[in-house]
């Protein structure tokens, strides 16, 4: 995780993934590995203080090669409970950055071989405790999307506090293969905007 403009040590921030090893991406939206990805056997991570407004990053192991959006989820730990342990189940994501496609008359296309990936915390988040959820997904197989997912955990300072999060969703049940953005043909013909759901919250 890049916090603060530095870059941690692996796992010290991030919940370590069960592609760590290989690299592998979830195939099924529906199974439980889409929320954070998570080994079983991982070791807990610790939590970064960030700012409300500030930027943070995750850093890859490998290139982002292929296309398709990047979006970023957070949700808020419950009182009583830490972000280090907390499985963030149940409608409590949303939506809070995302990077799309553009579409020309050559077709659709995403940026791809990034190897950082930033985002801005809203400033008007309440402070307390966050899971930060990043997803990549590649569309460049049509029917049969693949998901890279990693959560880092947060203490968010200095919050107005004024956010009122909507378009909650869980994960598991956020997403079908059958929802637009994740059916999406980016070499089909006539080329459509591409838009992901959920909507992004606007803080």
């Amino acid at each position: 995780m890049i916090v603060n403009g530095n870059t941690s040590a692996e796992w010290q921030y991030v919940r370590m993934t069960s592609n760590h090893y290989n690299s592998a991406a979830i195939e099924d939206p529906t199974s439980a590995a889409i929320r954070c990805f998570e080994d079983p056997t991982r070791k807990q991570s610790s939590i970064a203080s960030v700012a409300a407004g500030s930027t943070v990053g995750f850093k890859s192991s490998n290139i982002i090669g292929h296309p398709g959006p990047v979006l970023w989820y957070l949700a808020k730990v419950p009182s009583g409970q830490s972000a280090s342990s907390w499985k963030g189940d149940g409608n409590v994501w949303f939506k809070f950055q995302e990077k799309g496609a553009t579409t020309d008359a050559t077709g659709v296309h995403f940026e791809t071989g990034m190897t950082k990936l930033t985002a801005k915390i809203p400033q008007s988040l309440s402070s307390g405790e966050y899971l930060v959820r990043v997803e990549h997904i590649a569309l460049h197989k049509p029917g049969n999307p693949q998901h890279y997912v990693a959560c880092g955990q947060l203490k968010v300072t200095g919050g107005s506090g004024s956010a009122q999060p909507s378009a909650l969703v869980a994960f598991p049940g956020a997403y079908r293969k059958s929802d637009p953005g994740l059916a999406f043909n980016m070499y089909g013909s006539p080329q459509i905007i591409y838009t992901p759901r959920p909507p992004v919250f606007k803080g």
